[in-house]
């Protein structure tokens, strides 16, 4: 039997998880940051390979060219992308840290036992 102990329930329309609100712009810098990252990835990919097809020798080898382009832009992107990425990764940090988190079924059941056991030793 599968009990999803750890599936999210989602919560009543009014409650503390729902009501908290997000900060200002915290999903629109985590889109920026993703976007700009994304187009600087993207072209030290394009760059090479579209310099690379330049050459007769890449005309019909175009997937060893899209192989050196790939091997290019990884190394590019790990030498002088890395702000871009710190950025990309704060900024989703935070989103994730801002969204509300639905409690899980085991958070629930651990309420209610800590509940009945509080009113046990009361009484």
């Amino acid at each position: 039997m599968n009990t999803h102990a750890d599936a999210p329930l989602e919560d009543a329309p009014g409650s503390a998880a729902t009501d908290e609100a997000r900060p200002a712009g915290a999903g629109r810098r985590a889109g920026v940051s993703l976007l700009v990252y994304g187009v600087l990835r993207l072209a030290a990919f394009l760059v090479p390979f579209g310099l690379m097809m330049l050459l007769p020798a890449f005309h019909d080898l175009w997937w060893l060219a899209a192989i050196f382009a790939a091997l290019i832009g990884l190394s590019i992107s790990v030498l002088f992308l890395r702000r871009p990425l710190a950025d990309a990764a704060q900024s989703l940090a935070a989103r994730r840290e801002a969204a509300p988190r639905a409690r899980t079924e085991r958070e629930l059941e651990d309420e209610l036992e800590d509940a009945a056991n509080d009113d046990a030793q009361r009484g």
